[in-house]
């Protein structure tokens, strides 16, 4: 089973993160979540802390570009097999430290690539 890394996760139903926790759950995926307030989503805790997850295939990004830079060495670190921008975290400093990082990476839609199953 896949796991994944919520980056800007949050409490709130409206917002993206949140439908892409529960719709990544409800494709049985394994998700691991940091948000700015520690809370709970389906079965999925949100952490306000970046702490050492192991084997994250997918990190998908929920923060604007310049909220994005206090996590670049932390998602470099973790070595992820792909790195997701949705839209509105496209990132082209970020994206360059990651070629450099040889850690591949797509702007698309998380919950657009479940749904078509191309996630």
């Amino acid at each position: 089973m896949s796991k994944t890394l919520v980056i800007g996760a949050s409490l709130k139903e409206e917002r993206y993160s949140n439908k892409a926790i529960k719709k990544l759950r409800n494709y049985k995926n394994e998700v691991k979540a940091i948000g700015l307030r520690k809370g709970e989503v389906e079965d999925v805790i949100i952490e306000k802390e970046k702490l050492n997850f192991e084997e994250i295939h997918t990190v998908t990004l929920y923060l604007n570009p310049k909220r994005q830079e206090e996590y670049y060495n932390y998602i470099i670190s973790l070595q992820p097999k792909r790195v997701i921008f949705n839209p509105g975290t496209e990132n082209e400093a970020f994206q360059e430290l990651l070629t450099n990082a040889k850690i591949p990476f797509e702007e698309a839609c998380t919950l657009v690539l479940l749904s078509t199953q191309q996630y």
